[in-house]
């Protein structure tokens, strides 16, 4: 078991290591590779994944459901002890709520559960997404336009695969293999690009980092095991939403914070440590998914 955790674990970081060892030299333009990232090759992952009939996705509903309940459901057992600590909302809960599940979660699924798990991963890395523009943007600025979501490319390639899907329009092989080969590119670049951004985040609030990197994965956790056995999923779902609730803070925090102004270098601090912090949660919450989720398989 403790080889199958490096070996899922060490590409994940190797990966995320050479974006930062390339970073560190060359200054790469990320935020034009992220825009091609979010805008071509996760929305063509996406499609190819939901527009696959073989993977029949009436399955992922209850999975779905567990991920909303697991965004939502943290954000309101950290709201009290943040309101208690006098900490600022729209800083610290967010990052409380909205995961690394692209980054870091859909590659880290993929490589510990292996092909099988990829549905179940973008199923709970679309519904993370869908919050984070929703929920998340109005948390910051309830003026926020739903239009503005609706408009997303990973959106309106989301309601493209489930109508395919559900539809049962055949679509030739070619079409599939060619989306799921530039979709695949993702993955990797999804790595690639948080070794680099984590770079450009610092230390200077590293306590409420260090707060944020024990309470984020705890709280996805309290709302995550009661659902693993409460509802219908099957062995590899569950395994799936467990090390879902355990991811750390998605760098997407930060890039929103700092499109909004709400003090970004503390959401910075939130997201490099949370993730430093994922070091020790990931290897743990991998080894109880053999061992207490997948065993009996």
């Amino acid at each position: 078991m403790i080889g199958h955790i490096l070996a899922t674990l060490l590409p994940v970081f190797l990966i995320a290591g050479c974006g930062a060892a390339y970073g560190r030299y060359r200054t790469p333009d990320i935020r034009s590779l992220n825009t091609l990232n979010m805008e071509l090759f996760v929305p063509l992952l996406v499609f190819a994944v939901l527009a696959d009939r073989q993977a029949p996705l009436a399955e992922y509903a209850w999975l779905a459901t567990a991920a909303v309940a697991v965004v939502l459901g943290s954000g309101l057992v950290v709201w009290p002890l943040a309101k208690w600590l006098k900490l600022d909302i729209k800083t610290f809960l967010p990052p409380m709520m909205f995961n690394n599940a692209g980054n870091m979660g859909v590659p880290l699924l993929v490589l510990a559960f292996g092909p099988d798990a990829l549905p179940a991963a973008v199923v709970v890395f679309i519904v993370e997404m869908l919050l984070h523009f929703s929920v998340g943007l109005y948390m910051l600025n309830p003026r926020t336009s739903l239009w503005r979501m609706l408009r997303m490319p990973i959106v309106l390639a989301s309601l493209a695969g489930l109508t395919a899907n559900i539809s049962g329009l055949p679509l030739p092989s070619w079409l599939l293999e060619a989306t799921h080969m530039l979709g695949g590119v993702c993955i990797p670049l999804m790595l690639f690009a948080l070794g680099v951004r984590l770079l450009e985040i610092d230390f200077s609030d590293w306590r409420t980092g260090m707060l944020g990197a024990v309470l984020c994965p705890i709280s996805g956790l309290v709302i995550a095991l009661p659902l693993m056995w409460l509802l219908p999923l099957n062995a590899l779902q569950a395994a799936v939403l467990l090390v879902f609730a355990s991811l750390p803070p998605a760098v997407l925090n930060y890039l929103v914070a700092e499109q909004y102004q709400l003090a970004p270098q503390k959401v910075a601090s939130l997201v490099l440590i949370g993730n430093l912090g994922s070091l020790i949660v990931m290897p743990l919450t991998l080894a109880a998914a053999f061992t207490w989720v997948l065993a009996p398989l």
